[in-house]
C-alpha cells in the first residue's frame, strides 16, 4: 500500500466531514487508506464516520489520549509505505497526494515532506516552515523577531530543507517513523511536531517544503486557545528544550521569563462573527434555475473580476473541485474583507473560519 492517512479527531464533526471529503477525492487513483482516530469525542463525529464514510478505518478511543498518543496508536494500524499526519481541520486538493507522493520518491534521503498551508481566508501561515526553535531562536520570536523563527529565505511556493513542520500536515515514510519511534507520548499536544521534526532531522534525513502543493488548514479548530492552551503550549516548550538542548542558567532564565510573558498575555481569541450585507454562492457555470430556488446570488468562478467588501463568498463544493476552492481562496488579493465559507458536496451546512486566530463558524442550512 502507497498511503495511510492518520487523522486524529475531537469534537469537530462537521470539519472531519469536509476533511474526508477532500481526502477521498484525493486518493481516487492511489492505493491508500484513510484512518479515523477519534479521542473520545462528544459530539456526533464517530457516528457520522460510520455513516458517511464506511471504507474508513475508524479508531474509538476510551479516554482522550492526546495528539501523540493518538497519533501513534493510528500509525500501528497502518499499511502505507508513507503515512500522513493530518489535521480533520484541512481541505487537500484532488492531486495532493499524487503530486507530493510523486515527488517523494524522487527522494533519496526523505524525513518529513511538508506544504505550503494556508488559512481559511487563503492567507498563507508561515508556520508552514520553520526552523528549529533553539532557544536564541525562541527568544528572539517572544521578543517580536519571527524571521529566524520562520523559514524567511524559502518562498512560500518555492522547494527547499525546513527543519520543522507543523502537525497539521506530515507526509513520512512509514519506517522513518518508526526510527526515531514516532511521536514523543511525553507531549500530550502542542510540541510534538517540534520534537518529531528535530528528532528526524538528527537522525540524518532531509524535512523538504514543497510549495507546488497548498492545502487549507482552518486552525484553531481542534483546540480553543485559552489559558488552558497557554500552559500546554508552554508547558511543551519546556519538554523540548529540556530534552534536546544542554543546560545554561543564561538561556534557561530567558526561556523562563519568555514562557511566563507568553502564558500571562495569552488571550483566549473570541469567534469573529461576520455580519455580511449579502452573501453570494461561487460555482462552476452561473445556473438561473439553482439561483432561483435558494433565492440567493450566484456568479460562475470565472466571472470574479473583484470581491466585494461586507460580503460573504460561499465556495459550492456541489459544482467547485476542491483544487478550485483553493485556488480562489490562494488567489485572494491580501487586502480582501469579504469573508469566505465552503459548502460541503452533499451536506447542509456551510463552514469556513474567518480568521487563523479564531474558532470557525458552522451554519446549517434548513431545508424548506
Amino acid at each position: 500500500m502507497k498511503l495511510s492517512v492518520i487523522i486524529l479527531n475531537y469534537n469537530v464533526r462537521h470539519f472531519l466531514e469536509l476533511c474526508l471529503k477532500s481526502v477521498e477525492a484525493s486518493l481516487m487513483h492511489l492505493d491508500a487508506e484513510i484512518i479515523v482516530v477519534d479521542n473520545l469525542s462528544s459530539d456526533d463525529s464517530c457516528n457520522m464516520v460510520r455513516t458517511l464514510f464506511p471504507k474508513v478505518k475508524l479508531i474509538e478511543n476510551k479516554e482522550n489520549y492526546g495528539f501523540s498518543k493518538g497519533n501513534n496508536i493510528g500509525v500501528t494500524q497502518a499499511k502505507g509505505k508513507y503515512i500522513c499526519i493530518l489535521n480533520p481541520d484541512t481541505v487537500v486538493a484532488e492531486d495532493t497526494f499524487e503530486n507530493l507522493l510523486l515527488y517523494a520518491d524522487q527522494q533519496s534521503n526523505l524525513g518529513i515532506l511538508g506544504c505550503r498551508l494556508i488559512d481559511g481566508q487563503g492567507k498563507f501561515l508561515p508556520e508552514s516552515k520553520r526552523n528549529v526553535p533553539s532557544p536564541v531562536v525562541a527568544i528572539k520570536k517572544m521578543l517580536g523577531l519571527s524571521k529566524s523563527y520562520y523559514v524567511s529565505d524559502l518562498d512560500e511556493k518555492g522547494i527547499g530543507r525546513s527543519s520543522v513542520f507543523v502537525g497539521a500536515f506530515m507526509i513520512i515514510r512509514r519506517d522513518v517513523y518508526k526510527e526515531v519511534e514516532g511521536f514523543d507520548e511525553d507531549y500530550f499536544m502542542y510540541g510534538e511536531d517540534i520534537d518529531l521534526s528535530y528528532k528526524i532531522e538528527q537522525a540524518g534525513y532531509n524535512n523538504i517544503y514543497n510549495g507546488n502543493a497548498t492545502v487549507i488548514h482552518f486552525k484553531g479548530e481542534s483546540t480553543l486557545k485559552n489559558q488552558t492552551y497557554a500552559n500546554r503550549f508552554y508547558g511543551a516548550m519546556q519538554i523540548f528544550y529540556n530534552k534536546h538542548f544542554k543546560s545554561n542558567i543564561v538561556f534557561d532564565t530567558l526561556v523562563w521569563f519568555g514562557i511566563k510573558i507568553g502564558m500571562l498575555f495569552s488571550k483566549t481569541p473570541e469567534t469573529i462573527q461576520s455580519n455580511p450585507k449579502q452573501t453570494i454562492l461561487i460555482a462552476s457555470e452561473y445556473n438561473a434555475s439553482i439561483e432561483g430556488a435558494i433565492n440567493q446570488k450566484i456568479i460562475c468562478q470565472n466571472d470574479i473580476k473583484a470581491y466585494n467588501a461586507d460580503t460573504e463568498y460561499v465556495l459550492d463544493n456541489n459544482s467547485l473541485s476542491f483544487k478550485s476552492i483553493i485556488e480562489i481562496l490562494s488567489n485572494t488579493p491580501k487586502n480582501c474583507t469579504a469573508t469566505f465559507k465552503i459548502l460541503p458536496k452533499n451536506s447542509n451546512f456551510i463552514i469556513g473560519s474567518n480568521s487563523s486566530k479564531t474558532r470557525g463558524a458552522v451554519i446549517q442550512l434548513h431545508n424548506n
